[in-house]
């Protein structure tokens, strides 16, 4: 019995590092529509994003089902609630990545980021892609010195997010509202993805150590 549990949360972990991996490919593709106006692109990462819904479900259901018939304890009980929330995060990046997809598609043949702005997302697409690869390594294999790289990470792209917002609210922005609208949206949507980054790596940092505190020490 105890071999079959192992087994189970062996395959829970492999669908949550398959999930971070396709959650990275839908951000790639998202960036690369945004920047360029490749609807292609755009529809992929979109198409990519409903399929990764399933897959997060699938997930859910697996951890609630060894829940109710192995009535796991003590640190395997926290794998398996740590797994439905890190689950949940990563459906909810696979979502902010297809959001910034769907702009690009609604703004084509346009594109959705003023020449202004083009340094700056083309950085925070990068970051996030990088984000989202650390992360499915650090699913495979815990390592709390990349864990503390990812939070470091995230400080950049928090502070790409506040220099749009100041453009934006600055006199020198001569835009028009839809480019006010679909560069605010986006920047927020690339900020998130590397927030939900930051919560998943204290999570599985909380696994390895028991404190939540970790991560920040």
């Amino acid at each position: 019995m105890r071999e079959l549990f192992q087994k189970d949360l062996s395959e829970v972990q492999e669908r949550l590092v398959d999930l971070s991996v396709a959650v990275t490919e839908i951000m790639a593709k998202a960036t690369t529509a945004f920047l360029s106006s490749d609807v292609k692109k755009a529809d992929e990462a979109i198409a990519l994003g409903e399929i990764n819904e399933e897959r997060a479900l699938v997930i859910d259901e697996m951890a609630i089902r060894i829940l109710t018939t192995q009535a796991p304890v003590a640190r395997d009980l926290r794998v398996l609630v740590a797994a439905l929330r890190i689950s949940a995060s990563l459906e909810r990046m696979g979502a902010l990545a297809g959001h910034i997809a769907t702009i690009a598609r609604f703004r084509y043949p346009e594109s959705a980021v003023p020449k202004s702005l083009v340094k700056t997302f083309t950085e925070m697409g990068e970051l996030d892609v990088a984000l989202g690869k650390k992360l499915t390594k650090l699913l495979k294999n815990t390592d709390l010195d990349l864990a503390r790289s990812i939070q470091a990470e995230d400080a950049r792209v928090d502070e790409l997010h506040r220099s749009v917002f100041d453009l934006v609210l600055s006199p020198k922005w001569k835009e028009n509202a839809v480019h006010t609208v679909d560069v605010t949206l986006a920047s927020r949507y690339h900020e998130r993805f590397a927030d939900h980054v930051v919560d998943i790596s204290a999570k599985v940092a909380y696994l390895t150590t028991g404190e939540w505190s970790e991560l920040e020490s």
